[in-house]
C-alpha cells in the first residue's frame, strides 16, 4: 500500500536586482508620470538586476537562504525546477547550472516555463513527487530577469516588470499541514496577448528581428487584465473546493503582483476583506514567477503567515497560464 505524504514548505528565500527604477527615472525615459503610472498599476518602483548579471544569479541567492531556512543541504535535494521565462540562455536548463554551482550533486533539475504562473506550477509538480515518496527535499525557484526583454521605448510595459527570484525548499510535514488543494489551467488561443515574438524556432534572431523590436515583451493590456481577473478567481475557487474549504476559511490571499487593479478586482470576486490581500508591487513592480514565492516570504517575515493559517495563491500569465494553491502553513 502506498503510503501518501503531505508536501509543505520548509524554507523560503529571496533575491531581486540591485538597482531601484523609479517612476521619476521612467519620466526621463518614455513619456509617462508618476501619478499615471501608479494610478494604473499601483507600481511606485521596481528592482533592476545589473549588467553582468543574469537570472541564475539571483536563483542562487534565493535558493541559498532558503536552503538556510529549511535546515535542508544542497547535498540532499533530489530535485530543481526554476520556473523562469528569462533563462540564462535557451539551454542547458537555468537549473543545472544552478545545480552545480549549488553543489546538489544528486539532484535532478530542470526549467518550467509557464511565465507568471510558473512558481504554482513549481509547486504542484514537486508536491506530486514528495506525495507519492518518489523525492523527499524539492527546491523550486520562480527567477526573472524581465528588464532583459523589456521595450523601454515603450511606455505602456516598460513600467510594469522587474527582476527577482523566490525560492522554496519542499519537503514532508504533517498530515494537517502542507498543500491542501490546487488548480491549473492553460488556453492557448490567447497566447498573442502576452509573448516575446522573436528568438524561438519561429522567428530566429536577424537584422530585421532586431531592428523591428521583435525580441521584447509585447502584451494587450486591456484583454489580459479581462482575463486575468476571472481565470484567477475560478482557479482560486476550484483549488479551494479540492481543498474542502470556501473563501472564508482562507487568512491570507497571496496574488500575482501584476496590477493593483486587478489585484482589488480579485479580491472583490472572491468576497475576501482587504487586511486579508497581501501586496507589495508597489516596491517590485510585477516579477513574473518570482512574484508569488517573494511576497510569500515578505508575508511570512512581516508576521502575516502563522503556523496553521491558511494560504491562497494565485496567478496568470503568458500562455495563457494560471493556477492556484491552498496551502496550511506548517508549525
Amino acid at each position: 500500500m502506498t503510503v501518501l505524504h503531505n508536501a509543505g514548505i520548509l524554507g523560503l528565500g529571496s533575491a531581486t536586482g540591485d538597482r531601484i527604477l523609479t517612476n521619476g527615472d521612467l519620466e526621463r525615459l518614455v513619456d509617462t508620470s508618476d501619478e499615471w503610472i501608479v494610478e494604473r498599476t499601483g507600481i511606485s518602483e521596481r528592482r533592476v538586476l545589473g549588467p553582468g548579471k543574469a537570472t541564475s544569479d539571483l536563483a542562487w541567492e534565493a535558493a541559498r537562504k532558503a536552503l538556510e531556512t529549511s535546515g535542508v543541504c544542497a547535498a540532499e535535494l533530489d530535485l530543481i525546477v526554476v520556473a523562469t521565462v528569462t533563462p540564462d540562455m535557451p539551454f542547458p536548463a537555468t537549473a543545472c547550472l544552478l545545480q552545480d554551482r549549488l553543489g546538489a550533486r544528486k539532484a535532478a533539475a530542470f526549467d518550467l516555463e509557464a511565465a507568471c504562473s510558473g512558481f504554482l506550477y513549481g509547486l504542484v509538480i514537486a508536491s506530486q513527487f514528495i506525495r507519492l515518496g518518489t523525492y523527499r527535499y524539492v527546491l523550486v525557484i520562480g527567477a526573472e530577469t524581465l528588464s532583459r526583454i523589456t521595450d523601454w521605448t515603450d511606455r505602456s510595459t516598460c513600467v510594469l516588470f522587474g527582476d527577482g527570484a523566490g525560492a522554496a525548499v519542499l519537503g514532508p510535514v504533517g498530515t494537517r499541514a502542507g498543500v491542501l488543494g490546487w488548480s491549473l489551467g492553460a488556453d492557448g488561443s490567447g497566447a498573442d496577448l502576452l509573448k516575446m515574438p522573436a528568438g524561438g524556432s519561429r522567428m530566429p534572431a536577424s537584422t530585421e528581428t532586431v531592428a523591428r523590436r521583435l525580441h521584447y515583451i509585447r502584451m494587450n493590456g486591456r484583454e489580459v487584465f479581462k482575463r486575468a481577473v476571472t481565470l484567477m478567481q475560478d482557479a482560486g475557487m476550484m483549488a479551494l473546493r479540492n481543498a474542502g474549504l470556501d473563501a472564508g476559511q482562507v487568512d491570507l490571499l497571496i496574488p500575482h503582483q501584476a496590477n493593483l487593479r486587478i489585484i482589488e478586482a480579485l479580491r472583490k470576486k472572491l468576497r475576501m476583506p482587504r487586511e486579508k490581500v497581501f501586496w507589495n508591487l508597489d516596491r517590485y513592480g510585477n516579477m513574473s514567477s518570482a512574484s508569488v514565492p517573494v511576497a510569500l516570504e515578505e508575508a511570512l517575515q512581516a508576521g502575516r503567515v502563522r503556523p496553521g493559517d491558511v494560504l491562497l495563491m494565485v496567478a496568470f500569465g503568458a500562455g495563457l497560464t494560471w493556477g492556484a494553491v491552498v496551502m496550511r502553513w506548517p508549525g
